[in-house]
């Protein structure tokens, strides 16, 4: 049976930290207050509940790293607002290589900061004279801004003593750490629904277009209507076919990367290490027999081949935790995320082999990781370029919020205010554009963004 039809200004499909932030900035900056959240699910219990819940502003290009930046300053507008409820911390990122000039990664840093390069980024090659400051604190408020790029092999040892000696540069990228993704969710949702926002627990089957737009939704009780001015999709790994209910083909695919984590009894990760990323490739050293069957499997055979940079492990919980995480998005398969996660029983010792190799004291847990141990995942939605689509579809009143693969919590903010700005036809930054669909119709953008579209992947 189907009930009648009731009726909002927008309806936001998905409930993750990007619909919750779309809705929240839609509140807040333009003063819509009839919004509906419609999830199958809880509020941010599907890919939101999996996020590594860090946060950067420097990439590539100086249109991600504006972004980034607007991302950031939100963030930090919500922690002072809530009295930091979100535990936004801020030690940075270290990205470790084992090359001593790595001319490129210093071009991309001058590129993504753009003019303000020279002012933000400070180069040390030599451990004397004291001037590079290691993150002796979390606190967000206190962290320099900008990155230091440490050439010294004796300066990184002494400040990240627990590093393998063959690291030869590191980019300590200081305006970056990590927030609570379950607050920064649970903070807008009030303030939703407070301006009397709702959230539905629905499944969207069918969308019809006349004068607006008719969504069907299945709930727990029956089939329902539910008629809306507008929509958004930020339906996270479901992007595309919420898509194609419009009719839209949308260029992305979803991913599963996984993750895990223990308690480091070893301590064998300092707890004032930065989120550190070891950005070079590796051949992981195997047995003779271990060889041989992993070329006796398909998915295993890949683990024979040189694994791309990437590989990162942070200290969780803070100074006075005890859990650590690794992960390692390697896994370059599409997959349906309606179908049964593709987890890999091989993953837990492949990235504690590959992670071993930065910090050689985490080879202490192969084969022993401690009881208690977490393995898990999420799907990662990407276009090919890897940038995320933000803005208006080609269906009229139609809008959407996604492919943020990898980066969706450290932009859930901007995402948010973008997506707002678009429905309420509010100004936008002058790189808005960059992210809808039109940039497809611009060749030179896509040409830069094939050519730096693995960069994206940290």
């Amino acid at each position: 049976m189907t009930r009648p039809a009731d009726s909002t200004d927008v309806a936001i499909i998905g409930a993750g930290n990007i619909g919750i932030a779309v809705a929240y900035y839609l509140v807040v900056n333009h003063g819509v207050k009839r919004i509906v959240l419609l999830d199958s699910g809880d509020p941010m219990a599907l890919t939101s509940a999996q996020s590594g819940e860090n946060y950067r502003n420097w990439w590539p290009h100086p249109f991600m790293t504006a972004f980034t930046d607007y991302a950031i300053n939100l963030l930090e507008d919500i922690a002072r607002a809530s009295g930091n409820r979100i535990h936004m911390t801020r030690r940075g990122y270290a990205l470790a290589t084992r090359r001593s000039t790595p001319e490129d990664l210093l071009a991309d840093l001058h590129r993504g900061y753009g003019v303000r390069a020279t002012s933000l980024i400070r180069t040390h090659e030599s451990s004397g004279a004291g001037r590079y400051r290691p993150a002796t604190s979390s606190d967000w408020k206190a962290a320099p801004d900008g990155v230091d790029v440490l050439l010294d092999r004796a300066l990184i040892q002494e400040h990240f003593p627990g590093l393998a000696p063959d690291i030869g540069a590191i980019l300590h990228v200081r305006r970056a750490g990590n927030i609570s993704a379950q607050q920064l969710g649970q903070f807008m949702l009030e303030s939703i629904r407070a301006a009397g926002g709702q959230v539905r627990r629905a499944r969207v089957t069918a969308i019809d277009r006349d004068a607006a737009f008719t969504l069907t939704v299945r709930e727990k009780d029956g089939t329902a209507s539910l008629r809306a001015d507008r929509v958004v999709n930020a339906a996270g790994p479901f992007f595309t076919e919420v898509a194609a209910m419009l009719g839209e083909t949308l260029p992305v695919s979803c991913i599963y990367q996984q993750k895990i984590a223990f308690e480091d009894r070893a301590r064998a990760i300092p707890r004032t290490l930065p989120f550190t990323i070891d950005l070079d490739g590796q051949m992981l050293l195997w047995t003779d027999e271990e060889r041989a069957l992993l070329s006796s499997e398909a998915e295993g055979s890949i683990l024979l081949e040189t694994m791309p940079g990437g590989i990162h492990q942070r200290p969780e919980a803070g100074d006075e935790g005890s859990w650590i995480t690794l992960g390692w998005a390697y896994n370059a398969t599409a997959s349906d995320p309606a179908s049964e996660p593709p987890i890999d029983p091989n993953f837990p010792d492949v990235v504690l082999r590959g992670a071993s190799r930065l910090n050689p004291a985490l080879q202490t847990y192969l084969g022993r990781l401690p009881r208690g141990a977490r393995h898990y995942g999420g799907y990662y939605a990407m276009t090919p370029e890897n940038w995320p689509l933000i803005g208006p579809m080609h269906t009229p009143g139609a809008f959407m919020a996604g492919a943020l693969s990898g980066f969706g919590i450290m932009s859930a903010t901007a995402t948010g205010a973008l997506c707002a700005a678009w429905i309420a036809g509010a100004a936008q930054p002058d790189y808005a554009p960059a992210f809808t669909l039109g940039r497809y119709n611009d060749q030179a953008l896509m040409a830069e963004l094939k050519e730096n579209a693995t960069k994206s992947i940290l």
